[in-house]
C-alpha cells in the first residue's frame, strides 16, 4: 500500500543477488521497497503508573491495513492504556526496514504482514521475534482493466502485477495461478501469465498508461485502480475460509517480551480496545485512520478511495495462526520458500490473558505457539 520513498533501492539492487530465502526476508506484506525512516511525534504522556519501561517504540506502516496502530495512535488509546510509560512511533515503508528496526532494538513492537514475520523469525532461526496478536484481515484484491480482462481465462498473455517478488501478495497470486493449472517460473514472473513485480506507487500510473492490465494489491492500491475505471476479478477474501485470513500482525521483539511483560501486555490491552473502538465506530474510525494517514504523508486519501478500501478490511484481535501457515505453504508451493518450521513463532499468551479479563474466549496458535 501507499506512501513515501528514499534510497533503499540500492539495498533492494543488493537484496536481488541474495539467496531466495532472504529475498523473501526482503520482502513486506505491501510491496514497498523504501522505508520512511522517520519517527511520527512521539504521543504524550497520559500520566498514570509508569509500568517497567520509560518508553515503548512502535512500530508501523502508514497503511490502511494498519488501522489498530493508525486509529489507536492517533486517539491516544495506547498511551492512556500504557499509563506513564510513553509511546514513541516510527513508521516503515517496507517490511524488512521493520524487521531490521526490530533486530536491532530501535523498535520493540511492530505491526506488520505475515512474509516479513515468518522471514524474520525464520531466518533468525527462531530468536528474533513473537507473533503476540493480530491486527487484520483481508483487504486484497486483484483488479483489472474490464477492456482487456473480461474473464478468468481472459488473464492468460496478460501483464499483471504485484508489490514484490516474494511480497504476501505475490505469493498469493503465484499460488492462485497454480491451482488454475497456469505456469510462471516464480522468479522472473515469466509465463501463462506475466507476474511484473513494482511498488505500488508505480502500480496506479502503470495501470492508467496501460502498462500493466491489472494487479493483486492490498488496500488503500486496488481500490486507488477501482478509481481508474478498474473492476475486481478476484477478492482474496472469497478464497479462503470463512473469508479470513491474516494481512496484519503484532509481533514483538523476544528480548523486550522476557523484560517488558507487563508492557507488552499494555499495548495489547491498547489494540483490544482499539479494535473495539473501530468496530463499533467504522465511520469514525474511518475518519481517524485518514487523519492519521495526513499527518504521516501529507496526503489523505480521495473520499471515494476511502469509501471503497475501508469495508474490505476486517479488523480483528485473532492472529488467524493456520491462515498464516498456509500462507507459508503456499510461498513453498510456489518455489519462493524452504519449508520452514514455525513452531514457536506465536506466544498469545498475553493477549489471552487481555480477551479473558473481558469475558472474551482465547484465540488460537494453532499448534504455533512457544514452548
Amino acid at each position: 500500500m501507499s506512501v513515501l520513498r528514499t534510497s533503499a533501492r540500492r539495498r533492494t539492487a543488493v537484496a536481488a543477488a541474495l539467496p531466495l530465502t532472504a529475498l523473501l526476508l526482503a520482502s513486506c506484506g505491501y510491496g514497498s521497497k523504501a522505508d520512511k525512516g522517520a519517527s511520527a511525534a512521539p504521543a504524550s504522556s497520559a500520566g498514570g503508573k509508569k509500568l517497567s519501561a520509560d518508553q515503548v517504540r512502535i512500530g508501523y506502516f502508514p497503511n490502511l491495513t494498519h488501522a489498530t496502530a493508525l486509529v489507536g495512535v492517533e486517539r491516544g488509546i495506547f498511551q492512556k492504556d500504557l499509563g506513564g510509560t510513553q509511546v514513541k512511533t516510527t513508521t516503515f515503508n517496507a517490511g524488512p526496514s521493520e524487521i531490521e528496526a526490530l533486530n536491532a532494538g530501535s523498535v520493540d513492537i511492530g505491526f506488520i504482514g505475515p512474509s516479513p514475520a515468518i522471514n524474520g523469525y525464520t531466518q533468525s532461526g527462531g530468536k528474533s521475534l513473537r507473533i503476540v496478536g493480530g491486527s487484520a484481515s483481508g483487504g486484497v484484491k486483484l483488479v483489472v482493466n474490464p477492456k482487456k480482462v473480461a474473464s478468468v481465462a481472459a488473464l492468460k498473455g496478460r501483464k499483471i502485477a504485484t508489490p514484490q517478488l516474494g511480497n504476501t501478495q505475490d505469493v498469493a497470486f503465484l499460488n492462485w495461478l497454480g491451482g488454475k493449472g497456469w505456469k510462471v517460473d516464480p522468479q522472473s514472473g515469466k509465463g501463462d501469465v506475466s507476474v511484473v513485480r513494482e511498488d505500488n506507487s508505480v502500480t496506479v500510473d502503470a495501470f492508467r498508461t496501460g502498462q500493466i492490465d491489472g494487479a493483486w494489491v492490498p488496500e488503500p492500491t486496488a481500490s486507488q485502480l477501482l478509481d481508474e475505471g478498474g473492476k475486481t476479478l478476484i477478492d482474496e477474501s472469497d478464497l479462503w475460509p470463512d473469508k479470513k485470513f491474516v494481512i496484519t500482525n503484532i509481533v514483538v521483539s523476544q528480548s523486550f517480551l522476557r523484560a517488558h511483560p507487563d508492557v507488552v501486555q499494555a499495548v495489547l490491552k491498547g489494540s483490544v480496545d482499539t479494535n473495539k473502538w473501530i468496530n463499533a465506530n467504522p465511520d469514525r474510525a474511518k475518519a481517524s485512520a485518514n487523519a492519521a494517514l495526513k499527518s504521516l504523508s501529507g496526503k489523505a486519501l480521495k473520499p471515494s478511495v476511502l469509501d471503497s478500501a475501508w469495508p474490505s478490511i476486517r479488523i480483528t484481535d485473532d492472529p488467524l495462526a493456520s491462515t498464516l501457515q498456509a500462507e507459508a505453504d503456499h510461498a513453498v508451493k510456489a518455489g519462493l520458500l524452504k519449508k520452514p518450521d514455525l513452531k514457536g513463532i506465536y506466544d498469545l499468551d498475553p493477549l489471552n490473558k487481555v480477551l479473558a479479563s473481558e469475558g472474551r474466549p482465547a484465540v488460537s496458535d494453532a499448534g504455533l505457539g512457544a514452548p
